[in-house]
């Protein structure tokens, strides 16, 4: 999920790990989560 933060945009874990960031724009956040789900589902 993506939390907007005092310095940007978070993307952090269901359980609230942080998984990159802070970036400046929402579209980046979007992007890092996008790799996240990949490797997640399609990494063996």
């Amino acid at each position: 999920m993506i939390k907007k933060a005092s310095n940007g945009y978070k993307v952090l874990s269901e359980k609230g790990k942080n998984l990159g960031g802070p970036y400046k724009t929402r579209k980046e956040a979007e992007k890092r989560l996008r790799q996240v789900e990949y490797f997640k589902h399609n990494h063996r």
